[in-house]
């Protein structure tokens, strides 16, 4: 993958070199009973992320990390395939796939250019991943490639407040607007004092929606979540009492037209 994009490159060295304290978390939810999401852990009742049957659907998760995700359809009766830049975290797709008893076609590749044919998923997903470390006018396409007509892309990530309420030295978010909302795209975290590494994207909500529309998709929902009351903890650099005011993750549900 030598003519992999300068942020594909750089969140590949990144995700390689912190694989090792994402372990946990996969062997965790790939025990996990139900799926739950996101920074919150939110229920799978809550968000409804995927189909409560998946018998007889193929499905790919674009930016699978450790495959829990993908274990998750798999589960529920898909044929499943994961897709991921960072051949550390595949590794422990792999072992855990095999301990689990839970096959998966795992592909080390960019979710940007997936080696397969068009029209092969009838349901595509992304928790992070994709959502936010692709190019989204170049992702958003290809998984419109993948789907089936009337296909299902299901992913969620950080809002566009995040970034925007971020300070420059990567620190955690604060009730002040440190960038521009408006004409953001892609932003390097490479420099920052706290925890550099990664460009992620984000844009406004009118982009989104504006790409999804030119791409063939319909809108079928969207949802911006909140921390959980109770919860006091900072997660990924987002207090949950700021969570808990602007949303800090949000989910778009887009079907193939």
């Amino acid at each position: 993958m030598s003519d992999l994009p300068e942020h594909a490159r750089e969140n590949q060295r990144y995700w390689n070199g912190m694989a090792h304290e994402w372990v946990a978390a996969g062997e965790r939810n790939w025990a996990a009973a139900a799926p739950t999401w996101g920074i919150w852990k939110l229920p799978e009742s809550e968000l409804q992320m995927l189909p409560a049957d998946m018998s007889g659907m193929d499905a790919i998760e674009l930016g699978c990390g450790t495959g829990y995700v993908s274990s998750w359809m798999a589960r529920r009766g898909a044929t499943v395939t994961g897709i991921d830049l960072s051949e550390r975290q595949l590794q422990t797709a792999e072992r855990l796939s095999t301990e689990h008893g839970v096959p998966l076609t795992l592909i080390h590749g960019t979710a940007e250019a997936v080696p397969a044919a068009d029209g092969s998923f009838d349901f595509a997903i992304s928790e992070y991943g994709a959502a936010i470390w692709c190019d989204p006018h170049v992702w958003i396409p290809e998984a419109h490639r993948l789907l089936r007509p009337g296909g299902t892309l299901v992913f969620l990530g950080n809002t566009p407040w995040v970034a925007v309420c971020t300070p420059p030295s990567g620190a955690a978010c604060e009730e002040v607007l440190h960038r521009p909302y408006l004409g953001m795209k892609r932003i390097d975290w490479t420099q920052v004092e706290v925890d550099p590494g990664g460009m992620e994207f984000s844009m406004p909500v009118s982009a989104w929606l504006r790409l999804f529309r030119d791409t063939g998709f319909e809108l079928v929902d969207f949802l911006e979540l909140q921390a959980p009351e109770g919860e006091s903890s900072t997660a990924f650099s987002v207090p949950a009492a700021w969570a808990r005011q602007w949303p800090a993750e949000h989910v778009f549900k887009l079907r193939k037209r």
